[in-house]
């Protein structure tokens, strides 16, 4: 007890020397804001279930963007929408030119160009009417998500977002071998430099909720979960890791964040690409109904989670308080 070493306190004595030798840095650099659009105009909607977040249509988010810029917040990930009536079995609209997602890509680079990245979402679940991330085969009594048919639609689509001037795309349908696929359309088309974030790891989670209010999105017949991961499962994200790897991904990605801290820390011990994870939509939630509730503080909280997915591994963070981080300042 009187011994000269094992006293840890005399490096927490005050916050000087707690910054001094603390080893987590968490910085806006770090952190990727999601807007979801709207399909509409002059639209800011809010959405049920998910405090202070919303559907933008194109003319509010790119003013909206202008004041995150001005905040120093750099980096989206944007997610389409289609009108209901729009939707269909193929997904058809997840791949024209005139969409939502297209449109505003070439809104915001036109406005920004490289003062911000842009990360659009490759997935068919916000235009398919049955609400799946592929194209599905239907008997008299299951429905099948049928991978391979599904890659031609998906390679599409992130073709349309390269040519649009996207920075980076994501699929997030989890179908397998699509980001091989993804990868070869590029390059075949002169988009070599069009990076892809890969869903990597994401799991059949009960964090989406808000999440598939905010795309109109909840599956029909069956749930996700023949296509997404298994939460009980970590050596099967290896695999998926070195799949994506294999097939070309430029960053891999955990989703959710706070439940799979160790599948990030096996994906960084691992991956010679930048590990990126996603702070989902319930994780986001839970913070905000605490904080609400007077049992929290919000801005803490929020830190504290987002510090320790960085301290798991993460080089990137998708979190929908990005905004609100750089906006009130909370890492000054």
């Amino acid at each position: 007890m009187n011994g000269h070493g094992g006293r840890a306190r005399r490096l927490r004595r005050n916050p000087i020397i707690r910054d001094l030798v603390h080893e987590t840095d968490l910085h806006l650099s770090h952190l990727v804001q999601p807007y979801f659009l709207a399909a509409q105009k002059n639209v800011k909607e809010p959405i049920t279930g998910f405090t202070g977040v919303y559907r933008w249509s194109l003319d509010l988010l790119s003013k909206k963007i202008e004041i995150d810029l001005a905040n120093g917040l750099k980096n989206f990930l944007l997610f389409g929408a289609a009108h209901s009536e729009t939707k269909d079995e193929l997904g058809t609209e997840a791949y024209e030119e005139k969409g939502t997602l297209p449109m505003a890509i070439r809104t915001l680079k036109e406005r920004f160009a490289d003062s911000l990245v842009l990360i659009s979402d490759v997935c068919l679940c916000p235009y398919t009417s049955h609400g799946h991330c592929g194209l599905v085969k239907r008997t008299t009594t299951a429905i099948e998500i049928d991978n391979d048919s599904s890659l031609q639609p998906l390679g599409q689509m992130a073709l349309v977002h390269a040519r649009s001037g996207v920075d980076i795309v994501a699929p997030s349908d989890m179908m397998d071998f699509r980001v091989g696929h993804i990868r070869e359309v590029l390059d075949k088309n002169n988009f070599m430099q069009t990076a892809i974030m890969a869903y990597t790891a994401k799991y059949a989670s009960s964090y989406y909720g808000p999440f598939r209010e905010a795309l109109g999105s909840a599956p029909q017949g069956v749930d996700r979960s023949t296509y997404q991961m298994d939460f009980r499962n970590s050596t099967e994200a290896l695999r998926e890791l070195e799949t994506d790897l294999a097939e070309g991904a430029d960053i891999v990605m955990v989703k959710p964040a706070l439940a799979y801290l160790d599948v990030i820390r096996e994906f960084k011990d691992r991956s010679p690409v930048p590990v990126a994870a996603y702070s989902v939509s319930a994780e986001y939630q839970m913070v905000k109904v605490l904080s609400a509730s007077g049992l929290v503080d919000e801005r803490k909280m929020a830190l504290e989670n987002l510090t320790a997915i960085r301290r798991s591994g993460a080089d990137i963070i998708i979190t929908y308080f990005a905004e609100f981080i750089a906006a009130e300042g909370w890492l000054k």
